[in-house]
Order: structure tokens, then sequence, then C-alpha cells
């Protein structure tokens, strides 16, 4: 008997009576910990689109998470700790819901999904389109009397944009911040960027554009008949 407890309760006690205590520890911390609730607004993350396809959708959706769990993990959590993953391999032009559930949802292993809203959301889906359209620059500016816009030029005269297909052919031309040309005689030089209207619809050109006001006298092109 002796024996025994030596080899098997005696042996190494001092380790074994520290592990019980911070066992007894953390069960106490544990159960005093009492259960929170908190709610994240979190980004709805895609993953996998196809490489010629396009979100046409305007608006795209976020979801509340709404996560349970004892206090403490509650309160050190960050809103990079939670996503919500939507896989997009596979997906063809056109219209599409898509469920959102606890399975879509990563977070810490500590804390429960309570609720998801919305728990179902829209999206339209189109083919990207990649093409040239011409620039048109905006002058306007008071004149020196007697004188008059002849010619504006832009430099590159066109741009590529691209996008979804539908949106990029409802695109006729792009168009540049406003060129105020006031007090100019024969001519001048600005340095604008040209952008579209449809912000589905990106401008791939990076190069900003010279636009080049050419003015003569009014009347002058009679005069020389």
């Amino acid at each position: 008997m002796k024996d025994f407890l030596q080899r098997h309760v005696l042996h190494n006690l001092g380790l074994k009576l520290l592990s019980l205590a911070l066992a007894v520890g953390l069960w106490r911390a544990v159960a005093r910990d009492p259960v929170a609730e908190v709610a994240l607004d979190v980004p709805i993350e895609f993953h996998n689109i196809p490489e010629n396809l396009e979100i046409s959708s305007e608006t795209i959706p976020r979801a509340q998470v709404r996560l349970r769990g004892p206090r403490r993990a509650v309160r050190g959590l960050q809103p990079a700790d939670v996503s919500a993953d939507i896989e997009l391999g596979g997906i063809r032009p056109g219209e599409r819901t898509f469920d959102l559930t606890a399975d879509q949802i990563h977070q810490p292993r500590e804390l429960e999904v309570v609720q998801i809203v919305p728990s179902e959301f829209h999206l339209t889906f189109d083919a990207r389109l990649t093409r040239q359209i011409p620039v048109h620059p905006r002058v306007m500016g008071t004149f020196a009397p007697g004188y008059t816009i002849a010619r504006v030029t832009a430099e590159p005269s066109t741009v590529t944009i691209s996008g979804p297909q539908k949106r990029v052919q409802a695109v006729e031309a792009a168009i540049t911040d406003p060129v105020d040309a006031s007090g100019t005689l024969e001519q001048a030089s600005f340095v604008r960027h040209a952008y579209v209207s449809d912000p589905l619809v990106q401008v791939m050109t990076s190069n900003p554009v010279r636009v080049t006001v050419i003015m003569e006298k009014a009347g002058a092109a009679t005069g020389t008949r």
C-alpha cells in the first residue's frame, strides 16, 4: 500500500496539486463568466468570381451578425474576427438569390451565431465588356469681348472603359472635369481627368487628358470669305 501511495499519489505531488489548482481556477472563471451577445456589421466577401464576370448591382449588401458567448470573448471581439463568405465559382450572367446562414459566417470558436440580417440577398451579374469611347471636354468661362471658342481638342481623344456589359454599352462618351478658359485670347491647354458617371464603369486609362482650347474673334471666319 505504501509503495502504491508513493508511486501513484505522492510522485510529483507538487505538480499534481498545481494542475488541480489551475483546473479549479479555470473552471471557476468560466463558471462565473456570464453569457453576452453582440451585433456586428459585417461586409460580405465574394470568392472565386469568374474572370469574365462583373457584379452589376449598384448596392452590395452588408450583414448584421448577432453573436453569443462568454462575456470575455464578446468584449475581446474585433470586427476583423468575423466575416461572411459567399462562393461564386461557376456563377453565370443573370439574377441570383443567395442564402446567408451560419455556415457562411466565420467567427471565433467560443461564439455562436444567433441571427443574421438579412438571411438572404439578391445580386445581378453580367459579362465584362471593355471598349473605347470618345472624350468630350467640358469648357466654360468668360471671354474677352469679340472672342469665341473656335475649337476644342482632347489628347488622348478616347479612353478605355470596362464594366458590366449592358452598362458599358450605355455609355456614349467620357467627360472631363470642368475647364475654365476665362481670359484665353488665342489658345491654352489644361490637364484634366476624364470620367463616366456610372459608378460601375471604370475608366481604365490612367493618364490625364490634355484639353486645348483655341479661340477666334467673332466674325473672323465670315470676314475671310
